[in-house]
């Protein structure tokens, strides 16, 4: 596989991350991360292992209404089975009356590793840049 298809793939996994939680679609957002995946979001949380960040995902968007995960910026470096990757997020989360709600702006760090089963993400840290509600 070339580095340019490996990219193209990673993204594919960063697409499905928010494709999963915007359709609540949690068989697909389990896909992206490893099973014993380390995500640190700062303020808004912290999870060990797919469980953890699925559950909190399902519950945390449950009460939400209409939700959209904009990723952009893709900037990607493969090294064999590893890769590296910043990823733009706009985060919309409207309240369940879809009238009122939060709006995140900032970037992931991710750490993907290549599985049996495709690219997944190891390690991620969100860093937040401006939250505002809207």
């Amino acid at each position: 596989m070339t580095n340019h298809e490996d990219r193209l793939d990673i993204v594919d996994v960063l697409i499905r991350y928010a494709t999963g939680i915007d359709r609540r679609d949690w068989p697909l957002f389990r896909t992206v991360f490893t099973d014993d995946c380390v995500l640190d979001y700062g303020q808004i949380g912290a999870w060990n292992g797919v469980d953890a960040v699925t559950e909190f995902m399902d519950r945390s968007h449950a009460i939400a209404g209409h939700t959209m995960h904009r990723l952009s910026n893709h900037t990607v470096a493969v090294d064999g089975d590893a890769a590296t990757a910043r990823t733009y997020v706009d985060g919309l989360i409207m309240a369940a009356d879809n009238n009122s709600g939060v709006n995140a702006v900032g970037f992931y760090d991710d750490e993907l590793v290549r599985t049996a089963d495709g690219w997944r993400i190891a390690r991620r840290q969100f860093t937040p840049v401006r939250v505002t509600a809207v």
